[in-house]
């Protein structure tokens, strides 16, 4: 399956949608959409999105926001920043796109292409 954390009123997130969408389509795999706004990720997930992505929680974060620098984000450990994400979700780093182990952030769009070529 494939599981996207999707921000609707994102241009990068929508592009990056119809790319996940095409290849869910494409190889007869499921989609996820979580519109994480809307429904906050669990600390579970984040722990989980986190482990993924290689395990640097600044690559999780939209350091360009005012509450990252309000909440002293930029020296925060792992731990503090998923607390906080879980309260404060548009401090993700969006979209976000998982599948088989993996995550890839779609800053550009295309950077999730990596998750779906064969070894």
């Amino acid at each position: 399956m494939i599981t996207i954390y999707h921000h609707p009123r994102c241009s990068k997130s929508r592009e990056t949608l119809a790319i996940v969408e095409q290849i869910a389509t494409d190889q007869h795999l499921a989609l996820e959409v979580i519109e994480y706004q809307k429904s906050p990720p669990t600390p579970e997930q984040l722990t989980q999105l986190l482990q993924q992505l290689g395990g640097d929680i600044q690559t999780m974060l939209r350091s360009n926001e005012e509450e990252y620098a309000l909440l002293g984000l930029a020296h925060a450990d792992a731990a503090t920043a998923l607390a906080v994400l879980t309260t404060h979700p548009a401090l993700l780093q969006r979209p976000i796109v998982s599948y088989n182990g993996k995550a890839a952030i779609g800053r550009p769009p295309e950077n999730v292409l990596s998750l779906f070529k064969k070894a």
